[in-house]
């Protein structure tokens, strides 16, 4: 096990139930319990106010992708991640809206640039083969632990995970389908940028993926490797480990709702720290999110990922913390 497999310590469970009786006669419906996640994850009552919000977008291609199931062009993810790195991306309008700030962790992108994070140019096709080596999957593990462990040291009192990449609703519709037996034509959507036609080749892609993996769920790592990607174990992993250490997390869209279900999965307890932001219409962020017994705080279809859905988000939990505080 690469992904620590230790039980995940809960929110200080007084502190929330103090908020709770605190704000009883409030009126304040959802926003009260919220506050009181708030409050339970923090272990002090009234909560402190969220002023270090912070966006981590794990970026990557997919092998997958190559069989024209997109409409997009090559290179696309590679330029998105420029465009958040120079600040004109939707993730940083909305990070400047809600004073949170952005960082990108180029993990797989398919580009010739090389960084202390990177552990592949794209990946292998997942329907015909690995996506990684062992050596690739446990340095994305690495990353994912050791990013988190950098954010919570510089003073994050939130984390957003985000998620970049042509191909990456396709990899998580795989893994949770693998992990749950939910069939392909059910598991997946549309996506950004494709018809119906190229829907059709994205269903049997996850089928073949999901076939390669068969009979092999008890060894979680295993799959993951197999029909995962690089930056989806980062993600996983970085997950994980900000559970670990008690900061609370807002979900966004399918990838990262499917990472934080195999975070749990690998670390039991991690659900008790994340919150979902919203809900977007791929039909594998609504089953993993139901397998993690959450309820999204909005649902505005938003699947740009990256991140934005769970800022759009993000006013509601400042708030909910403000009223807990007052």
């Amino acid at each position: 096990m690469l992904i620590d497999a230790t039980p995940i310590t809960a929110p200080d469970a007084s502190a929330g139930e103090a908020s709770l009786t605190a704000s009883a006669d409030s009126g304040t419906g959802r926003l009260r319990e919220l506050g009181a996640w708030i409050a339970a994850c923090q272990g002090v009552h009234p909560p402190q106010p969220l002023r270090r919000c912070r966006v981590v977008v794990f970026a990557g291609d997919h092998g997958v992708a190559q069989r024209g199931m997109s409409l997009l062009p090559a290179g696309h993810s590679v330029e998105r991640a420029a465009e958040i790195e120079s600040g004109a991306g939707p993730v940083n309008v909305l990070a400047r809206a809600t004073g949170a700030s952005v960082r990108v962790v180029d993990v797989s992108l398919d580009h010739e640039a090389w960084g202390e994070e990177r552990v592949a140019r794209s990946t292998g096709a997942i329907d015909v083969e690995d996506a990684m080596d062992a050596e690739q999957y446990a340095r994305a593990v690495e990353i994912g632990r050791r990013v988190a462990d950098q954010e919570i040291d510089s003073g994050a009192d939130l984390l957003i995970p985000g998620d970049l990449g042509v191909g990456n609703t396709t990899v998580a519709a795989a893994l949770l389908g693998a992990f749950t037996g939910t069939e392909p034509v059910a598991v997946v959507g549309p996506g950004a940028g494709t018809t119906d036609e190229l829907w059709k080749i994205k269903v049997e892609a996850i089928r073949d993926a999901m076939f390669r993996v068969r009979g092999t769920t008890d060894e979680p790592e295993e799959v993951l490797r197999r029909i995962g990607s690089p930056d989806l174990v980062a993600l996983t992993a970085f997950i994980a480990r900000s559970a670990a250490r008690r900061t609370p997390l807002l979900l966004d869209g399918a990838p990262v709702a499917v990472a934080a279900y195999l975070a749990e999965r690998l670390s039991p307890g991690v659900r008790a720290w994340c919150q979902a932001g919203q809900l977007t219409p791929e039909p594998a962020h609504l089953i993993a999110l139901q397998a993690l017994e959450l309820t999204p705080l909005v649902a505005l279809d938003m699947n740009a990922g990256q991140g934005v859905g769970a800022l759009a988000a993000l006013p509601l939990v400042q708030a909910a913390a403000a009223l807990q505080a007052d």
